[in-house]
Parts: C-alpha cells; sequence; structure tokens
C-alpha cells in the first residue's frame, strides 16, 4: 500500500467512502492468475452452488473523485445487471458476472453529465458498458470477503479487487417474498490505469467505488427452494403472507 500520506487531489486508496479498507487494483496485480455480459468459466463443483440474478432496481454504483482537490465529486450509476453463483458456505464456489450501464452516469448536474460521458472521459459512444467478471472470492479475518477478478472500462482490462461485505440473505418481505441476497462493496481504481487521462488538474486519478446490490435466487424449475437462515417454511410464490407496506417507490 502507498507508505505516503495521500495529496490533497488524490482519495487515499486504503480507505473507502464508508471508511473501509480496500483493495488497490495495482498492488493486486500480482495476486491474480471488476457490469451484454461476458461467459464466465464454472468449475463442476460451483454447479450445486445457488444461482442468483441481480435486481438493476436495488443495485447501484456510486463513485468518489477529487475535484481540484475542493471536494470529493460523487455519481452514480443505477440499472447494472448480471448473474451471481453464491454459496455464503463456501466462497470458493462464487462467480459473478455483472455490467454497469455508463450511461446512466449521474453527476447532479447536466452539464457536468454530459462532460464525464463524452469523448474525452467516458466516451460512452464507443464504451456504453462497464464489465466486471470475478476470478476468486475468500473471507478476510474482518469478517468481510475479497472478491477479485478483471474489470474492463473504456474498452482496457485491468484487475480488481473489491472488499465485500454481506448484509443479508433471506427471504424479501415483499411479493413475492424470493429468496434475496444483499452486499455492500468498496474498491479503488486508477482511471488512467484505463486510459481516462483527460483533465488532471481537475480530475483526480484514484476513484473510489461503492457498490450497493441486491440478487434474486433463481428459480431452476421442478427444484423446491427452502428459506434457509431462520425463516421457516418453504419459498413459494403461492405462499400466504401478510399484506405488507408498499415499498417506497411503488405505486399506491
Amino acid at each position: 500500500m502507498h507508505g505516503k500520506p495521500p495529496t490533497p487531489d488524490r482519495i487515499d486508496p486504503r480507505v473507502s467512502i464508508s471508511g473501509a479498507r480496500v483493495w488497490h487494483a495495482r498492488t493486486l496485480a500480482i495476486a491474480l492468475g471488476l457490469c451484454s455480459t461476458l461467459t464466465v468459466a464454472i468449475p463442476a463443483s460451483a454447479k450445486d452452488a445457488p444461482s442468483w440474478v441481480l435486481d438493476p432496481v436495488h443495485t447501484r454504483v456510486m463513485f468518489a473523485v477529487s475535484h481540484a482537490g475542493f471536494s470529493q465529486a460523487l455519481g452514480t450509476v443505477s440499472g447494472s445487471t448480471g448473474t451471481l453463483v453464491f454459496d455464503p458456505d463456501d466462497w470458493g464456489l462464487t462467480r459473478l458476472d455483472a455490467t454497469v450501464p455508463l450511461e446512466r452516469v449521474d453527476l447532479g448536474d447536466p452539464s457536468w453529465n454530459r462532460a464525464v460521458l463524452a469523448p474525452r472521459l467516458l466516451d460512452v459512444q464507443s464504451y456504453p458498458m462497464a464489465r466486471f467478471t470475478s476470478e476468486s472470492a475468500f473471507p478476510s479475518d474482518d469478517g468481510n470477503v475479497h472478491v477479485c477478478g478483471q474489470l474492463t472500462l473504456h474498452g482496457v482490462t485491468r484487475p480488481l479487487c473489491m472488499d465485500v461485505t454481506v448484509n443479508a440473505v433471506k427471504r424479501h418481505p415483499m411479493p413475492p417474498f424470493r429468496r434475496t441476497a444483499g452486499f455492500s462493496a468498496t474498491a479503488v481504481l486508477s482511471r488512467s490505469d484505463f486510459g481516462i487521462t483527460a483533465w488532471p488538474s481537475v480530475i483526480g486519478d484514484d476513484v473510489t467505488l461503492r457498490i450497493e446490490a441486491e440478487a434474486v435466487r433463481s428459480r431452476v424449475a421442478g427444484e423446491p427452494v427452502h428459506d434457509e437462515g431462520g425463516d421457516s417454511g418453504p419459498e413459494t410464490d403461492a405462499e400466504v403472507e401478510p399484506t405488507p407496506e408498499p415499498e417506497p417507490g411503488a405505486a399506491l
């Protein structure tokens, strides 16, 4: 990790937006052997692990980058999609393949949105998507999980590791009461590593990522899906439940 304190116009790569420790892509390149979607080779043993689908409504990427040393400019990207093979009891089976629609980048200002999407920066006309494909996942002593893989951004593929927290794996309280897994993740990347080098005196090089994601358990025909982890009874679409309060954003 970097031995010197961060300069005012760079984000400390050891600290995420949430304060959690993260891993810089360049320092982890040696350890490696990250959303349309890349094909992932899944070992035979992983076929037995549960499969999940990312919920694009409740999956969002937030990024922070220095604005000339004055503040951290914040942006978000919604609508990510992808697939996940995940068993909380065996992280070695984890496989993630996620796609992020960069045309949905939002920095809260129309002029800045246009500038970031333009050819000098993200160039979304040529590179409309970012893609992350995991290669390994292993638990750490702090209770989190390190998920490492390959991130393709701006036409360049580089290694990236994320520090992931599993928030919950349980039946969702809203209809259709599907089994859902929720995650928070942090990472840091260098935009120049991906060929995004414009405006270095205004925009910092290190970009801190915070990802909030939910994934819904995939249904396999004929397979009974039992709700583990304390919730009782099988999970079925016809299951009778009390009428819940409407979720924010839902039509009343």
